[in-house]
């Protein structure tokens, strides 16, 4: 287990209760081949073994919301998306469902989530799997996230109530820790400001298993195929660190590329979602033009005190070939 550097204080080691997320619970015969017409994840074979990160996309291929999903019965899934755009997401995947014999509903009030890094996966889990990998125990399920910085991590699903034991002993994290960890994972979570804002592979999607080309139609299909195998593409979702404050939905605007202004300095990207660094300053996944993200061009953000932004490595590699 790689640890983070020791100049992040505190660790990112424990648990964290986690209070973003909400569900919304699929059920019924048609469950998962409805989910499978309609996200951009392949959902009619998955088993329990596994989850599935995909998108909700609008007819232009734009994101509406992202998920984590699996099944939690034989004819029931659950989609954990962020709160705050759960009700909208919910009413249009409803528009949808038509003569398929599934129901849909909010149950974000059935389950707790909690974010496990380090030794609290060693303790809950017995061992680290690869980034979508799902484990049952008991009533819970725990399905392994990309790691941050090196450090492994996993979303644990309760059913509401007092903490699971095997969460309540060991150190804790703060949930704003565990934001950070998020962005740090390079891997994205829709929100609120960022809605129809951009093609799954703007946020690097289909390199962290959150698009399958070789599944069947779903909305916005035809678009983001064209982007991946027509090299229409000019977006990707990089890391940034700031001095400043960093929100979703802010502009970042290229002022200068070897002193030439990059686009007569329009908005060159978006903050997808950002989070304070425990050494301080932010941390950010923004979606860039890519010609924003050669050397030597100087990203900024308007704010007080300049605002510029660092490149920062991302933790994976981009898919090329399908």
């Amino acid at each position: 287990m790689n640890p983070l550097p020791a100049e992040i204080t505190p660790p990112l080691d424990g648990v964290a209760s986690l209070s973003t997320w909400g569900f919304i619970h699929a059920s019924g015969e048609d469950a998962a081949s409805f989910l499978h017409a309609q996200l951009t994840q392949e959902f009619a074979l998955l088993d329990g073994s596994q989850a599935r990160l995909a998108a909700l996309c609008s007819a232009k291929g734009r994101m509406l919301a992202s998920f984590i999903g699996f099944k939690s019965g034989p004819n029931e899934l659950l989609l954990l998306c962020s709160q705050d755009i759960l009700a909208a997401t919910l009413k249009r995947l409803s528009l949808f469902v038509l003569r398929a014999k599934v129901k849909l509903r909010d149950a974000s009030a059935e389950f707790n989530v909690y974010g496990l890094a380090g030794t609290a996966i060693d303790r809950v889990a017995k061992g680290v799997y690869p980034a979508w990998t799902k484990l049952n125990f008991c009533s819970q399920s725990v399905i392994f996230l990309y790691p941050a910085l090196g450090q492994p991590r996993a979303l644990c699903i309760s059913p509401a109530g007092p903490v699971p034991q095997a969460l309540a002993t060991g150190p804790a994290i703060s949930e704003a820790l565990w934001q950070w960890s998020e962005v740090r994972s390079g891997v994205a979570t829709l929100t609120q400001p960022v809605v129809d804002a951009f093609v799954p592979q703007m946020l690097n999607y289909e390199s962290v298993g959150g698009v399958n080309f070789k599944k069947g139609c779903y909305p916005g299909q035809e678009v983001v195929a064209r982007s991946q195998f027509r090299g229409s593409l000019k977006r990707r979702a990089a890391l940034v660190h700031s001095d400043v404050a960093l929100m979703a939905g802010q502009a970042v605007f290229a002022n200068l590329v070897d002193g030439t202004p990059l686009e007569d300095s329009q908005p060159c990207g978006l903050v997808v979602q950002a989070a304070p660094a425990p050494t301080g300053g932010f941390d950010a996944i923004v979606s860039l033009q890519t010609a924003a993200m050669t050397e030597g061009s100087s990203l900024s953000v308007p704010a007080a005190g300049a605002g510029v932004l660092q490149l920062l490595a991302l933790p994976y590699a981009l898919l090329e070939d399908i």
